[in-house]
């Protein structure tokens, strides 16, 4: 169809680096016995994102350090950590010994992005219907998504305790780069027990509407990340065991 769209198609061969002569050549033209070098582009990509060696044959000093700097391998990029669960489940808890962990490491800028502040500093104005909660946890997806873009760590530490709602989120953030959701599964019944704020108290009293586990649902996250459990291990653990997740995720260094 190259002279109905008035383009001419150039065919391109695939270029093999011979060892023997140093240089590159066509696949299709290289003699018999020649050593032939090659590196795809799924394998490059692989190199790439482990931080591992290219080699000097596969391409100039200069094309490869840009190639590093456009595509840092995952221990540099940006991510999210998205704590979920019940009111008083640990979350901010657990949220705050990470962040101190990962800020020891150094090696990129961390923001915690807590329910509690967000809601004074950033949704103020929103109440606690549906729709605006879904506006909240968006408007927290949308600072995350930014910080993770820009090569930071989020740690975010809302109920967020609609599904549909921490997909969205999730699919906004993973266009710049990894998010690991994190449910913090304590049980109602412990959250309620320890109700440091009351809140239950007032829910049950139906002082407060729409109250997250006893007035208004909560989608347990069918496949997170990781989920920990607060009721009988200490919150550093729980810290460390969200540090090792990353640490197997390839998030941070070993």
């Amino acid at each position: 169809h190259q002279d109905e769209i008035g383009i001419e198609m150039v065919d391109f061969k695939q270029m093999v680096f011979v060892q023997e002569r140093a240089q590159y050549e066509p696949a299709d033209e290289v003699t018999d016995g020649a050593t032939v070098l090659n590196i795809s582009g799924t394998e490059l990509r692989r190199r790439l994102r482990e931080g591992l060696e290219i080699p000097d044959w596969f391409s100039f000093p200069e094309v490869v350090d840009e190639l590093r700097r456009r595509y840092p391998p995952r221990s540099r990029q940006g991510f999210t950590v998205f704590f979920t669960g019940y009111s008083g489940s640990g979350k901010s808890t657990i949220a705050n010994a990470l962040m101190t962990k990962l800020m020891e490491m150094g090696n990129r800028p961390v923001t915690l992005l807590d329910g509690d502040i967000v809601r004074k500093n950033l949704s103020s104005e929103l109440g606690f219907s549906k729709e605006h909660r879904d506006l909240n946890i968006r408007r927290i997806g949308y600072v995350a998504s930014e910080i993770t873009k820009n090569g930071g760590i989020a740690i975010c530490a809302p109920i967020a305790p609609y599904a549909t709602t921490r997909r969205a989120v999730r699919e906004e953030i993973e266009q710049y780069g990894a998010f690991v959701e994190v449910h913090v599964a304590t049980s109602i019944e412990e959250c309620e027990r320890r109700d440091r704020k009351g809140l239950y108290k007032l829910a049950r009293e139906g002082k407060i509407k729409e109250f997250t586990g006893i007035s208004d649902p909560y989608d347990i996250p069918e496949a997170p990340e990781i989920r920990v459990e607060t009721e009988k291990v200490e919150v550093d653990h729980c810290a460390h065991q969200v540090l090792l997740k990353l640490e197997q995720m390839g998030l941070v260094a070993d």
